[in-house]
C-alpha cells in the first residue's frame, strides 16, 4: 500500500509516496523551500503543488512543526503565527481535496523509527529527538508513541534548549562538532534525569552526520542511536500516520453500515401493524 507522505518543516517541504508495508520511499523526493512568510495559505499552496507533482487522489499524510491535537495546530516555533490554534488538517484537506492526516513531525520521526528504524523492537521509553531548525522530541514507551512531547523547549540557563542545541544554531554560531556536542550532551543529561530512557535516537537533518559528532556524545546511563532513516523519517512517519487514518475511517464507515444494515432488518423482521376497523 502507498500513501503520500510530505514533510513540512522551518526550511523545507518536501514528500515522496512511501510503501507503508516496509517504510522505503517509492519515488524520488519532491523538495520546496518554506516560504517566508510561512502563513497557512503559502504553506497550504506548497502543500498542493507536492500533491499535484504526484497526481495523487489517495490519502495523504502530512508532518507539522508544533503541537497538534485532533488536527488542530497549537504552537508555531518556527513559522508563522497564523498557526496557534488552527485547524490546520481541515485546512489541508480542504486545500488539497484528499483524505489528509497531520501529526507532529518529530511523533512521526518517532513512528518511523519505531516501525522501520532504529528503535524497532526496543522496550522500555525510547525518545527519538530530531535536531534541525528547531529540536523535535517523540517518547515510545514498547512502541507505543506517546503524543506532543515537545521537549525541545525546555529551558536550559535561561533559553529554549532548541536556542542552544538545535543543528541552526550550530551552524549559525558556527560551533564545531565537539562544542555542539557539549551542548547536546547537557540536553540529554536534563532528559535522562527526567524520563530514564533505555535509548536515545538521535535524528533530523543533522543524522547524515552522526559519524562526525556521535563520538561526542554520552549519557549517563542510556543507550544512543543514530536514526536510521535519517532525513526521511517524517516522510515516512505521516504516510504511516495517515495509514492509521485511513484503517480507523474504514472501520468506522463499516460499523456505521454494519448498524443501519441490522436497523433495516429488524424494521424489515417486525409483524405489521393490524389496523383497527370500527364497527358501524
Amino acid at each position: 500500500m502507498e500513501i503520500l507522505g510530505i514533510d513540512i518543516g522551518g526550511s523545507g517541504i518536501k514528500g515522496a509516496p512511501v510503501d507503508v508495508s516496509n517504510g522505503v520511499l517509492t519515488a524520488e523526493r519532491f523538495r520546496i523551500p518554506t516560504p517566508n512568510p510561512s502563513t497557512p495559505e503559502a504553506v497550504g499552496e506548497v502543500v498542493v503543488e507536492i500533491v499535484r507533482h504526484f497526481d495523487w487522489k489517495k490519502p495523504v499524510g502530512c508532518t507539522f512543526p508544533a503541537i497538534v491535537q485532533h488536527g488542530v495546530t497549537h504552537s508555531a516555533a518556527n513559522v508563522d503565527q497564523g498557526w496557534v490554534h488552527f485547524d490546520a488538517e481541515h485546512f489541508l484537506r480542504q486545500k488539497t481535496g484528499c483524505p489528509l492526516c497531520l501529526v507532529n513531525d518529530a511523533d512521526a520521526a518517532g513512528l518511523a523509527e519505531g516501525a522501520f528504524g532504529a528503535a524497532k523492537d526496543v522496550p522500555g521509553v525510547v525518545m527519538v529527538l530530531t535536531f534541525g531548525t528547531g529540536i523535535g522530541s517523540a517518547l515510545l514507551l514498547d512502541g507505543k508513541l506517546v503524543p506532543n512531547f515537545e521537549l525541545g523547549h525546555l529551558e536550559i540557563r535561561g533559553k529554549d534548549a532548541e536556542k542552544r542545541a538545535s543543528d541552526l544554531v550550530r551552524t549559525q554560531k558556527d560551533l564545531n562538532w565537539s562544542k555542539w556536542a557539549t551542548r547536546v550532551n547537557e540536553f540529554l543529561a536534563r532528559l535522562e534525569m527526567y524520563f530514564s530512557p533505555d535509548l536515545f535516537v538521535i535524528g533530523g537533518g543533522v543524522s547524515k552526520n552522526y559519524a562526525k559528532f556521535g563520538g561526542y556524545l554520552h549519557t549517563e546511563r542510556a543507550k544512543i542511536a543514530p536514526a536510521q532513516l535519517l532525513n526521511e523519517a517524517g516522510i515516512v512517519g505521516a504516510a504511516m500516520a495517515a495509514k492509521e487514518m485511513a484503517a480507523h475511517e474504514m472501520a468506522a464507515h463499516e460499523l456505521a453500515a454494519h448498524e443501519l444494515a441490522a436497523k433495516d432488518l429488524v424494521i424489515a423482521e417486525l409483524p405489521p401493524k393490524k389496523v383497527a376497523v370500527k364497527k358501524k
